[in-house]
């Protein structure tokens, strides 16, 4: 059954990808399966739910193409058949709508800009360990969700800044602002002070209320994990994308001029709390793209990523586009070694 299901691209019989299609450096890429629009993708997904996790395992993400998901009712009962346990976000950076119990939409950010490789909630003390992206609408261009394998990723990066970042972790800062990013009431669950403190002490975030009434967290984090089943060594954070450094310059200058460079919405440090500069960055940020790999969505696609193997991005489109994200497998990622590691 898995032959007349699984199509790896680029096949060696097939040296030239398909359009829109970006190979891995080492010629590889996450496995796309036909699923020939069932009539029911729930069941379909449940059929095939050991072949569907099996892949993932393997190789950090794969595409399901032809599912023909519909709506949020139909995402919610596919995340039911291949997780069986939703995750709640907590702590998120951009504004979000919630669909059902682990479903939302794609975060609020400008359609003209790129959301740059990251790990969901890779912030928190706990993350979702698996992702669900579900396609309800195709923009007319751009948007794809992109993938980077962190375990390449880890071992493409500067000995020496892998070194740092593993005995330092990293810190990440954030002030919350009710003209951008995420209120403390969606962030937390909560408008109440009092419950905001207390999950901050339940997960290691440190806060602190200024003057006009706004909040300021700081929280200190592992930069590296190893994946809960491989073992893999993964490059499992959000430094890059989190730095105003990743920003561009005139929406950095706003939000500086706005709010002071301590005000910023969110920005990255060492895990001494010395400051991150540029190079450190974007050196990030292109061995990330050396290790990416899109392809165009397609109405009713799916895709299934393993959180701690696998980074994502979103590109920058024009046109509609309705991506769903589901979130399950909750877990607290595991440290990469166990002595002189940041918690």
């Amino acid at each position: 059954m898995l032959s007349a299901l699984f199509r790896k691209h680029p096949a060696a019989t097939t040296p030239v990808p398909p359009a829109g299609h970006t190979p891995a450096p080492d010629g590889s890429a996450p496995p796309v399966l036909a699923a020939r629009e069932p009539a029911d993708p729930a069941a379909w997904v449940a059929e095939h739910r050991d072949t569907l996790r099996g892949l993932a395992a393997e190789h950090g993400a794969l595409t399901v193409r032809g599912l023909g998901l519909r709506d949020a009712a139909g995402v919610k009962a596919v995340l039911d058949r291949i997780t069986g346990r939703p995750m709640t976000e907590r702590e998120g950076f951009a504004a979000r709508d919630r669909h059902a119990e682990g479903v939302y939409s794609s975060s609020a950010w400008p359609r003209n800009q790129p959301m740059c490789m990251h790990h969901e909630m890779s912030y928190a003390t706990r993350c979702p360990g698996l992702l669900l992206f579900a396609c309800l609408r195709a923009p007319t261009e751009g948007g794809a969700t992109a993938v980077a394998d962190a375990a390449a990723v880890l071992r493409s990066l500067p000995a020496e800044l892998v070194e740092r970042f593993e005995r330092e972790g990293w810190i990440l800062t954030r002030a919350y602002h009710d003209e951008i990013g995420t209120a403390p009431a969606q962030a937390f669950g909560t408008d109440d002070r009092a419950g905001i403190e207390a999950y901050c002490r339940d997960h290691a975030v440190d806060w602190s209320w200024q003057p006009d009434g706004s909040l300021r967290t700081r929280q200190h984090r592992r930069a590296v994990a190893r994946h809960p089943v491989s073992g893999l060594r993964c490059w499992f954070n959000q430094i890059a994308f989190l730095s105003e450094w990743t920003t561009a310059p005139e929406v950095r200058e706003f939000l500086t001029d706005e709010y002071g460079p301590d005000g910023l919405p969110f920005n990255t440090l060492y895990g001494n709390g010395e400051p991150l500069s540029p190079d450190v960055v974007e050196q990030i940020n292109k061995t990330y793209e050396a290790h990416t790999v899109r392809r165009p969505w397609r109405a009713g696609d799916l895709m299934i990523v393993d959180n701690v193997r696998t980074a994502h991005s979103r590109e920058a489109y024009q046109g509609p586009r309705d991506v769903l994200v589901g979130m399950g497998d909750p877990l607290a990622p595991q440290p990469a070694r166990s002595e002189g590691t940041a918690t």
